[in-house]
Formats: structure tokens, sequence, C-alpha cells
């Protein structure tokens, strides 16, 4: 009798941990817009991998970047009196781009630990400008701001708390797009509110574009309460709306942002915080020593994939892209959902999710989706997410609608199969777009 298969020593993140070890699809290699794995079998990424991959896999110009560096300095850290150049041209390329002006820029290894930096830095400033007492971040639910303590604090998502204890304090969250609700908590907490956190386009939480004025409306009352207005721009930045950040595409002026994700398009872990004058001008006193940073921070190898990586963002007009990729896929969505009930589809820009008729599970679509080789990201029970990269082929957008028609269209057939066996090709009608 055959032995059950066993998981393997990786532990997965979001993932089971009794999950097999031969269950998981090993990808072995990547070109463009597509993904190869360990069989053969190609797949669109619908994903950018996890949001972060705008300019394509197996880009040379990146890879060049990295390897240059990687011969002439692998790594040196920026503590104290020590810096190195890569960083230094990062951060003057990254202070260009902000939006806001006279920005500075503390580079961290990624998201999650650019959300807990940008929240130490609000309330340092804070303290050192004599207001010690402003602690309080409002955060949003539904929202995702990453998965250190402080960032599964700030999220708007139950389950990802469940089982980890407490959080971290002083964080009260609101619905989205609830400006009264804001103004109450700051109207409650009178001259407690360090800063509002905010995704421009709620992300991981299920894709939801703000209301029109609500980013705005957040910064009135920043202003009013004398509290900061952070930016969370982890998947928006870096071309995703159509703007350089989703804070210009909103009109929106931040105090801070942070970023990591599409920064590198995923060739190098790298994220930072945009840091604006009303934060980093306190902060410029002889006295205070900002007691804050990671090992890892402004490598040289990640800074130097991110200079090549904008770079090709800007020389290939692949932020223009933005618009008309979700044009498209927006249509092909729509498309389906009048002929398949999908209950809702939204997004902005590159960045679309749709919401699936009662009784179909999210990770079973996506897994028959896999089957017609397109890779997309089940967000709870009932949504699929879309983000392809910036340089996708507007007839392979196509294939991303046509994979989910194909799926919905199979899913009665395969309801007492939620993983189904995948196919080794795309059907020939899907992969011609």
């Amino acid at each position: 009798m055959r032995e059950p298969a066993k998981p393997g020593p990786l532990l997965h993140p979001f993932a089971r941990p009794a999950a097999p070890a031969d269950s998981f699809i090993r990808i072995v290699s990547g070109k463009g817009t597509y993904v190869t794995d360990d069989s053969g079998r190609r797949y669109i990424d619908g994903m950018a991998g996890l949001w972060y991959c705008a300019a394509g896999h197996g880009r040379e110009e990146i890879i060049e970047a990295v390897a240059a560096q990687l011969r002439k300095l692998d790594a040196f850290h920026l503590f104290e009196r020590f810096t190195n150049a890569p960083a230094e041209a990062l951060a003057e390329r990254l202070a260009t781009l902000a939006p806001m002006p006279r920005a500075r820029v503390f580079l961290t290894n990624g998201g999650s630990e650019a959300v807990d930096s940008a929240v130490k830095i609000a309330r340092l400033a804070h303290a050192v400008a004599g207001q010690p007492e402003r602690t309080i971040i409002i955060s949003r639910s539904p929202s995702y701001h990453g998965v250190t303590y402080g960032g599964m604090s700030l999220t708007g998502l139950p389950a990802n708390r469940e089982g980890f204890g407490p959080g971290v304090g002083d964080i009260v969250q609101v619905g989205k797009d609830d400006l009264d609700a804001v103004s109450a908590v700051m109207d409650g907490n009178h001259g407690r509110v360090a800063a509002v956190i905010a995704e421009p386009v709620i992300g991981a939480g299920g894709v939801h574009p703000p209301r029109p004025g609500y980013l705005t409306g957040l910064r009135d009352l920043c202003d009013r309460h004398g509290a900061f207005l952070i930016l969370d721009e982890v998947i928006t930045g870096f071309g995703r709306l159509g703007d350089w950040f989703g804070a210009g595409h909103f009109g929106v002026r931040p105090d801070i942002v942070t970023f990591a994700k599409a920064v590198t398009s995923g060739y190098q872990p790298l994220g930072g915080v945009l840091v604006g004058p009303a934060v980093h001008e306190p902060l410029n006193r002889p006295a205070v020593l900002l007691r804050h940073g990671g090992t890892y921070a402004g490598h040289p190898a990640a800074c130097a994939a991110a200079l090549a990586n904008i770079g090709l963002l800007e020389s290939e007009g692949l932020i223009d892209r933005a618009p008309a990729i979700g044009d498209r896929l927006a249509a092909g969505l729509r498309s389906v959902a009048k002929t398949h009930g999908l209950t809702d589809v939204r997004g902005c820009g590159a960045m679309w999710a749709v919401d699936l008729p009662s009784g179909l599970d999210a990770t079973a679509t996506r897994n028959r989706m896999l089957a017609h080789g397109v890779i997309v990201r089940p967000i709870g029970t009932s949504t699929l997410a879309f983000c392809p990269p910036l340089v996708i082929d507007l007839a392979d957008v196509d294939v991303l609608s046509a994979a989910l028609r194909a799926a919905l269209d199979t899913a009665a057939d395969l309801a007492s199969d939620p993983d189904p066996v995948l196919t080794t090709a795309p059907p020939a009608a899907l992969s011609e777009g």
C-alpha cells in the first residue's frame, strides 16, 4: 500500500503546513509575461508574481545590473557612518519621483518592513516635535499592510491575525471610504492621532478603489487634526495605476509613502519609505538618532536592480500602458460577468478583481484557470485578483478573461473535484487570445 505524501522541509507562506510536498507547482523559469513549471507547462503570469513583476520576467538589463554590482561590491550596510553608491543613487532617483516635494528615502527589505518603518518614523517625528502622546494610527477594514506585528495589527483582515496573540497597541480601524468614522476617531482622541494609513487601492483586501474624493478627504482631515497621511503604495507604486504612484493618480499629497514590490519588479528584495518634509524636518536635529533599520536595507545589488527596473519602466513607457491594459481587462471581465453571473467587476489601472457567483469557490476556480494556462490569485472565498505585468500583450490580456470564462463553463462538471488535474497546455482557442 502506498504511503500518503508528506509535507517537505520547506514551510510555505500563506499555505497549509500539512500540504504534501508534491502538491506544489514548481516554477523553474520565466520570460516576459510567462512562467514555466518543471513539467514544461507554460502559464501567463496574471498576477505579476505577487503584484510585483511590472517589467516582466527574464529582463537581462536588470539581471546584468545586479551581476555587475555583485562583482564590484557584494554588500555593505548603511548603518552609522557608512553608505554605498547604489543606495545613494536610488534615493536621489526616488526623491525625484516622489509625490511630495523634498522627500527623503528610508530603505528596507520589503513592504512589511516599510510599513513598520513608516509607523515608527511617524510616531518619532511627533515625539521629537514635542507631541509624544500622538501614537494612534488609524487604519481601515478591509486592508492589507503586511505580516510583521505592526503590519498585521494595521491590517483589516481578521483571519490574518488569528492565533498570533495581541497585536501592536494604539491602532484604531474604521471601514473603508468612511470619512465620518475617521473624523470621529480624531475628534474623540484630540491631539493623540499620529497618522492615518491607507492603500490608494486596497489590494490583498479584495481590490477596492476608493470612492471619489475619499483620499483627498483623508488629506483634509489629517491637516485639520495635525496627523500625517501615510499612503501604503507597496502594490500601487511604480506604474500599476498609470502613474509612478497612486498618489499622483488620485491627486493627493501624502506625508509618507511606503513602497516595495514593483520598485525592482521582484528581481531583488527591496522596499522603503518616502518621507516628506513635515515628517523628516523635525528629525533634522543634532540630538536625534534614528534607532531603526535592517542589516540588508540599501543592499547595493537590490538598489542596482531598482535603478535598472525604474529605467525600463521609463524608457519603454510601461507605466503609460497600465490604463490600456486595465481597459482591455475590464472589458473582458465585464463580458464574462454578463454571461456567467459574476457579482462584481472592479479595479483601477492594471489592477482588477471579480467576485464569483454564490456557490463557486475562488481557489477551485483559480485551479481550473491553471488548467487553461493562467495564474491569478484567490482572495478569500469568492474573489479573484488580476494584476498582469505591464509588458503583457493585449492579446494575452484577453486570455485572462477567456480562461476565467472557460473555468466557469466547467465549474458544474468539476464541482466534485476542487483541484483538477492540469492539462499539459492551454486550449488552442485560449492561447490565440
